[in-house]
């Protein structure tokens, strides 16, 4: 609950971080990504690592450095602090959350298993749930800062439970740690993340964009060259020649990474367009999020009638017309009612395709091999929802500075500049110009702007998945046989 509530707690904070650092949109951006960059690069090796020296001691330090990494991000003072604090905090995230499902499936027998990972799940999407209101609540009431009490106070008191009642466990090693294609896999994720923060900012030819685009694409297929000839691979690569297996993952990569992307561009219009407060901001999102639920529960009747491909394709079609939906209605004038529509055909696609994506992953493997397709599951999502938060959010703050920059004549300098840096800083530094209403109404308006690029930019997303779903898709769910050798 921790490490999920981490993830979305700093979202609502947007503008005051930004005020408080005096920060940039793309700096607070990256205070925002920087924690779940940290956690995809490492969850795989962290998680192997926690499964080798011991779940138990990895458990234990990891709760330690999350703890006092979320302690410090509170505290810290500048823009480099903060940014330090939230890696650290990605690190410990990494140590945590691996190991956590790994206890549960190592210490509770076949008839309790499927129980046990049920409440795992249920407290790790509440996580998710708790990190939004808790932290607008703290917003409201007291300070940006007390979001990081939440996360301190839940891992003392899990470090207290795990002392008293986490057995140790680990698994018997016959081959050396996968160091290189741990390093590999690290190396790849930054490099892809950095290409859709950087690219949409400072150009996709740009020399910084062409080098992490290098990176990335050395680091993936060394990875995978790596992979496939080491004896104990971080990931066996040969498993994606099970279609479902690789069709899941993709749609989950994509759906989670698009949802994470648009939660950090809803906050910013409700607090800063609409001006409303984090905690009535966090409720106007609770009908995506029910309709959500609702469909994902409704999804495996759905996929059993007319099969896992076309339940995904339809959940998809539908997400991708609510983002046409938001970009075409959304205006300034029209408030929250110009994006409702759009939130609630998005809720419902993303519930349809995610839960047949998760099925068509599990499914695809034996149950001896579940494990593999839990940590599977954890890495795509993750690592969808840094893709995401990534390019959608550094979309809208290119976006935002190209439009901005056409609305700022006649403006002092000191508070164009302060505009140029991000909405909150226009909002901020209006009531020191001649005309405050009008730079503010001009950095609304560059908002929805470049929210309109953003929305336009997840369709493109959405539309090439829904392709790939159709050309390769997952069949009707079926468990497959017992492993081939693969």
């Amino acid at each position: 609950m921790a490490v999920i509530a981490s993830v979305s707690g700093l979202n609502v904070a947007q503008p005051q971080v930004a005020v408080a650092f005096d920060a940039s949109q793309s700096e607070v951006l990256w205070m925002i990504n920087l924690y779940t960059v940290t956690l995809a690069a490492l969850l795989l090796p962290l998680g192997a690592a926690g499964d080798r020296w011991g779940r138990k001691p990895v458990l234990l330090a990891g709760l330690a450095v999350f703890g006092a990494a979320s302690a410090a991000a509170g505290l810290a003072q500048t823009t480099e602090a903060m940014l330090a604090a939230r890696f650290l905090s990605g690190v410990g995230a990494a140590m945590i959350m691996p190991v956590t499902l790994s206890v549960i499936t190592a210490t509770f027998p076949d008839s309790e298993r499927s129980k046990a990972i049920g409440v795992w799940s249920a407290v790790a999407g509440g996580g998710g749930i708790l990190g939004m209101f808790a932290s607008a609540l703290l917003v409201d009431v007291a300070s940006w800062r007390w979001l990081f009490v939440l996360p301190v106070a839940l891992v003392a008191a899990a470090a207290v439970v795990a002392v008293r009642a986490v057995p140790n466990s680990r698994e018997a090693a016959a081959h050396r740690f996968d160091l290189v294609g741990s390093l590999a896999s690290v190396v790849a994720v930054v490099g892809f993340i950095l290409v859709l923060h950087e690219g949409p900012e400072r150009g996709w030819a740009a020399p910084e964009t062409l080098a992490a685009l290098l990176a990335g694409v050395v680091g993936a297929a060394g990875f995978a060259a790596w992979e496939l000839r080491h004896p104990a691979p971080l990931l066996d690569v040969r498993l994606f020649r099970e279609r479902g297996l690789a069709g899941g993952s993709l749609v989950l990569l994509a759906v989670f990474g698009v949802l994470a992307g648009i939660f950090v561009v809803l906050f910013p219009y409700f607090q800063a367009v609409l001006g409303w407060s984090g905690l009535v901001s966090t409720l106007a999102l609770m009908p995506m999020a029910v309709l959500m639920m609702a469909a994902s529960g409704l999804a495996p009747r759905l996929a059993a009638r007319i099969g896992a491909r076309a339940a995904v394709s339809a959940g998809i079609a539908l997400a991708g017309s609510g983002l046409a939906l938001m970009a075409v209605l959304v205006s300034v004038e029209g408030g929250y009612l110009s994006v409702l529509p759009g939130m609630v055909a998005m809720g419902l696609g993303m519930g349809l395709s995610m839960t047949p994506s998760t099925e068509a992953i599990t499914s695809s493997l034996p149950r001896e091999r579940q494990g593999v397709a839990s940590a599977l599951n954890d890495v795509t999502r993750e690592l969808g929802t840094a893709l995401g938060v990534a390019l959608l959010g550094a979309v809208l703050t290119a976006g935002y500075a190209d439009a901005i920059e056409r609305r700022l004549e006649g403006v002092p300098g000191g508070a164009a500049d302060d505009a140029r840096r991000g909405i909150a800083g226009a909002l901020a530094g209006a009531d020191g110009t001649p005309a405050p209403a009008a730079l503010v109404r001009a950095a609304q308006e560059s908002f929805v702007e470049g929210w309109r690029q953003a929305m336009w930019t997840g369709v493109v997303v959405m539309a090439l998945l829904l392709v790939a779903v159709l050309l390769r898709g997952p069949r009707r769910a079926e468990r497959s046989p017992e492993p081939d050798g693969a």
